[in-house]
């Protein structure tokens, strides 16, 4: 069986490869295509991964291609995860937003916009190649934003495409750790949009374990989350939330935060993954990924007081294991409940069928099917709905190149507080990046 991963020099690519190596189940991935547009950073990366593969029995074969059709043509499955414009990029989406007294994340607010109004259109033109190339392959993205990117994929490709996030699995882990059950015995009741959810409800036995946790200030104090958001506010929400939620509910400290960092996020890994990518082997892999891990939302936890990163929050099995579970339920019929982006159906009765959901599915040989859920609460309601709002202003962007359009995603953010505002944001953003040349003024 045959996986393409496009963005295939990123640096957490090894880690797919890692969890391929590990599977020895039937139908498993014999053969892997790693395609990216540059290729010093495709053999940095198929460097690294022969080392891995060295001295392992019947390892996955790895080629890699700057072909886009090579690379799709005869896979089975197709994971994305590129990044239009680089970490390079990302660094300037942070720094223009802050420079307007606005956060700047990768996927939330302005930073989230405005990668998302240059990726739209390239992911969107991959879909098409796989529908052309590929019609039979399954395509898991990972690629931020990563529910509008999938919703986007999906106009296409319809429910053959899936997306995924470490974000839920994470926080489903701690939260079962906590409550002393195996998180693959667990019922995680979680619903929202990509990076911005609620796990209303851990379900052992056919008991909701939850509110346990949420009635014991030192056990919420204990992990990641309760230390971001605090032991009272997550009692009042009754649930707790995706960590992404903390640049909602606690956005002046973070944009403080971010604004008051020596660099922020995204020039922070830009150079860190420079001097990787100089130096390229296992070794200094494991230590830039170690480093990376325990430099995770840094900002934030500065804002909280909430200290280093705990050890047991730095363990592997994210987004990789995820995709690896997605792969074997299909490939093989294995039955999977995982928490992942979708088209919505009939879940959510505050967003159409068409909207991507991040929420537990039941997955089988025909892909991923949404199971229902309880009506989200009135909060969490504004919250999800704004943001839809402001996606498919985004996709309406990106399919028509309209800056209304864009003008309209940026001021309607919750984050993003003023007309103005936005209408400066959008054109520092086409100044700054070439793959916004199509919003520049007529």
């Amino acid at each position: 069986m045959k996986l393409a991963i496009l963005g295939g020099g990123g640096f957490r690519v090894p880690l797919v490869y890692r969890a391929l190596l590990g599977d020895r189940g039937p139908g498993r991935v014999t053969r892997v295509t790693l395609y990216d547009v540059d290729a010093g950073r495709l053999a940095a990366i198929g460097g690294v991964m022969a080392e891995q593969a060295a001295g392992v029995p019947d390892a996955p074969a790895v080629s890699t291609t700057t072909d886009l059709d090579e690379a799709l043509r005869g896979a089975h499955f197709v994971f994305s995860a590129i990044r239009v414009g680089g970490l390079a990029g990302r660094a300037a989406d942070e720094r223009v937003a802050l420079a307007e007294g606005v956060l700047g994340q990768e996927t939330v607010g302005a930073g989230g916009i405005a990668y998302g109004l240059r990726t739209v259109p390239v992911a969107t033109a991959i879909a098409r190649r796989v529908a052309a190339v590929a019609p039979d392959a399954w395509v898991i993205n990972f690629t931020n934003p990563a529910g509008l990117v999938t919703e986007a994929m999906a106009r296409v490709l319809g429910d053959r495409v899936i997306g995924i996030c470490d974000s839920p699995v994470g926080l489903g882990r701690r939260v079962a750790r906590l409550l002393g059950a195996d998180p693959a015995e667990a019922w995680f009741d979680y619903v929202g949009l990509n990076h911005l959810g609620w796990l209303r409800g851990v379900r052992v036995g056919g008991r909701d374990e939850l509110p346990r946790l949420l009635a014991d200030p030192e056990a919420l104090g204990s992990f990641e989350e309760g230390r971001l958001f605090g032991a009272a506010w997550l009692r009042s929400l009754g649930a707790i939330p995706n960590e992404y939620l903390h640049y909602y509910y606690f956005n002046r400290e973070a944009a403080s935060a971010y604004r008051g960092a020596e660099r922020t996020r995204g020039a922070y890994l830009r150079d860190q993954q420079a001097a990787f990518y100089g130096s390229p082997s296992l070794v200094t892999w494991h230590s830039t990924l170690a480093e990376r891990e325990a430099t995770y939302m840094a900002a934030n936890r500065a804002a909280a007081g909430a200290g280093e990163r705990a050890a047991e929050d730095l363990e592997p099995g994210g987004y990789e294991q995820v995709a690896l579970a997605l792969m074997r339920a299909i490939a093989r019929d294995e039955r999977a409940t995982l928490i992942l982006n979708v088209r919505n159906r009939t879940t959510l009765s505050v967003l159409d069928a068409d909207a991507v959901v991040e929420v537990p599915c039941l997955v089988d040989a025909n892909g991923a099917h949404p199971v229902a859920v309880a009506p989200l609460p009135y909060h969490a309601v504004g919250l999800v709905t704004a943001v839809k709002a402001v996606e498919r202003e985004v996709l309406a962007a990106a399919e028509s190149g309209s800056r209304e359009a864009a003008v309209k995603a940026f001021a309607l953010h919750p984050l993003v507080d003023s007309v103005a505002v936005a209408r400066r944001l959008l054109d520092a953003y086409v100044a700054e990046h070439t793959g916004l040349a199509y919003l520049a003024k007529s």
